[in-house]
């Protein structure tokens, strides 16, 4: 099983590119963060026409997360955080397999209340966490964390210095999942590999310099840690014209 995840920054502005990658790709199972668009105007059809269902947690202009699945789809939350009106989780069971799509708030500027909802809502998340393990339920999450976990996954890591994804509080949520048990998908397969991005920014030419970041991320418990068969980063739609700033991290099981 193939399953990707991107954040399309926006499913309106980039639906060409989002549907070229997966015609060329066809991943058995999508996570897309950043719709930025409601529920009623995700492209359902345009999936629907190419063999997925879509699961869909949207929000007008920000934030937005979906899922397309070859295979049947049982929505099993859409929240992790009781009064959040952003959109950003949702746990789903596909083919027996419990799979949690996130993106994670970026956090930016530190000195406003978007860092320490950042701190919550990762604690939100490792509770969520340690109740499946509590319950024996071994899951997979995917999608845009907001966090570069070392040195090494960044071009530059003074130029992160102090930045909301490169702070150790940041840091110290994400361990907290790993000293869980889950295990950086990526890292299992590339576990000294520097040039690893998956975000590069539209500014001050930070794609054509690969001038980039690693924040998207799969985790993944013991038991698909297990039957991991690869993982990789494809930067080819990067590279399109009108592409997100992002670019699919992908996992085989």
């Amino acid at each position: 099983m193939k399953i990707a995840s991107w954040n399309v920054n926006s499913i309106k502005a980039r639906l060409p590119v989002a549907l070229k990658w997966l015609d060329e790709a066809s991943p058995d199972i999508l996570f897309m963060q950043e719709l930025k668009g409601i529920s009623d105007n995700f492209p359902v059809d345009d999936f629907k026409s190419r063999g997925y269902e879509v699961e869909i947690n949207g929000q007008k202009t920000y934030n937005g997360v979906a899922i397309a699945s070859k295979h049947p789809i049982k929505l099993i939350s859409d929240t992790i955080m009781d009064g959040d009106e952003q959109a950003r989780y949702l746990e789903v069971e596909i083919e027996g397999i419990r799979m949690i799509n996130i993106y994670a708030p970026n956090g930016n500027p530190v000195d406003t209340e978007k860092y320490p909802y950042k701190l919550q809502w990762m604690d939100c998340l490792i509770k969520r966490c340690k109740s499946l393990k509590s319950k024996n339920i071994p899951f997979i999450i995917g999608g845009d964390f907001n966090i570069i976990p070392r040195a090494i996954d960044c071009h530059n890591p003074q130029a992160w210095d102090g930045d909301a994804l490169f702070r150790i509080e940041s840091w110290d949520k994400l361990r907290t999942l790993q000293n869980m048990g889950l295990y950086d998908a990526y890292r299992m397969i590339h576990p000294t590999e520097a040039d690893c991005y998956t975000f590069w920014d539209y500014q001050a030419g930070a794609w054509p310099q690969n001038k980039g970041i690693r924040i998207d991320h799969f985790l993944l418990s013991p038991e698909y840690a297990d039957v991991l068969l690869d993982c990789t980063v494809d930067r080819t739609p990067r590279g399109w014209e009108k592409a997100s700033d992002h670019t699919p991290i992908i996992i085989e099981i």
